[in-house]
């Protein structure tokens, strides 16, 4: 009971976090996100006997969020000069993607991939015994594109131009999944699919996830101008058209997004299960009653948003961009 009525009021408030709140204020509860995560998973880290460095992590997981705001502030330009009709082509979507990646490379490669190991070594000489060193710097570091860079694709695809509406797409791909696995799992499950790391987990239970995310993607994407209409109609989207359409993409991409997407989202659920059987909880914190911590929450969307990252930029963002004809899409607000 815990466990429906706490996801009945976290849902609603990230659906509404997501549409309503301004992208500074979405960044900010994202990185407050991120802190609780990274909480937990340095206190995981600790459980198994390294000594991360706190305040470098905290740190280096801060300078991820200020590159992510700065990067997020520059696509965001280009989402509004595409919806006053400055640029409504579908060349702009293109560059539109192809600057978010590249700032993405540019910014946040030499930056953090980079600075922040070498930062980590130098502060690893201090400890005693040196023996380990290496180790509390690597699983230290682990932190920045374990959480920090990938929760920080959320402020960036939210930016972009229907950026909301592709996250919600994402996001109930991973939640459904998640549910038919539960429940499934429980009900047919036979075959254990990884009993070392998690034992409920069974095969039936994995297929069935992926099954649900590959039907719930093609309803969504089938409807998808009926629940962009629903949003306008809620004020959660503002259209400049009275009526425009999105172009629906192929259902084998749909079916090889919802595939992609959920079955990244079990395996970031199977990570976290072994980094917590490593270190003997059962829950990576006591935050969310019924769900554990707020790692156990989000452990699948930090494997699914890379992925759903990749298919947006390899191509998907058109679909969220232009109607058919070349009439406008919708606008996040």
């Amino acid at each position: 009971m815990k466990r429906v009525l706490t996801a009945a009021i976290l849902i609603p408030l990230v659906i509404l976090a997501l549409f309503k709140a301004p992208l500074w204020l979405f960044t900010l509860l994202v990185f407050g996100v991120a802190v609780l995560a990274a909480r937990e998973y340095l206190g995981i880290a600790k459980a198994q006997g390294f000594r991360p460095f706190y305040r470098v992590s905290y740190a280096a997981l801060t300078l991820s969020f200020v590159i992510i705001c700065m990067i997020s502030y520059v696509v965001a330009q280009f989402s509004i000069a595409a919806a006053d009709g400055q640029a409504v082509t579908v060349g702009m979507d293109i560059i539109s993607v192809f600057g978010m990646s590249m700032l993405w490379s540019i910014a946040v490669i030499p930056a953090v991939v980079l600075l922040v190991p070498l930062g980590l070594l130098l502060v690893s000489m201090r400890r005693e015994p040196l023996s380990s060193a290496l180790p509390d710097a690597a699983v230290s570091y682990l932190l920045v594109p374990y959480v920090g860079l990938t929760l920080g694709l959320l402020p960036i695809l939210r930016s972009a131009r229907n950026g909301a509406l592709f996250l919600l797409c994402l996001m109930l791909l991973v939640w459904c999944g998640d549910i038919a696995a539960y429940y499934v799992g429980r009900a047919f499950g036979k075959h254990k699919l990884a009993p070392q790391i998690s034992p409920g987990k069974t095969w039936e239970g994995a297929v069935a996830s992926v099954i649900a995310a590959i039907a719930v993607g093609l309803v969504l994407f089938h409807y998808i101008n009926a629940l962009a209409s629903a949003l306008r109609s809620a004020h959660a989207l503002s259209i400049p058209n009275a009526h425009p359409i999105f172009t629906l993409p192929p259902l084998w991409l749909v079916a090889l997004f919802a595939a992609g997407v959920n079955i990244a989202a079990q395996l970031g659920d199977l990570v976290e299960s072994a980094l917590k059987r490593g270190a003997g909880v059962k829950d990576s914190g006591a935050l969310l009653p019924g769900h554990g911590g707020m790692l156990d929450r989000i452990d699948a969307l930090l494997f699914a948003l890379p992925v759903g990252f990749i298919f947006y930029v390899a191509g998907l963002s058109r679909y969220f961009s232009s109607g058919a004809s070349g009439s406008v899409g919708f606008v996040a607000r």
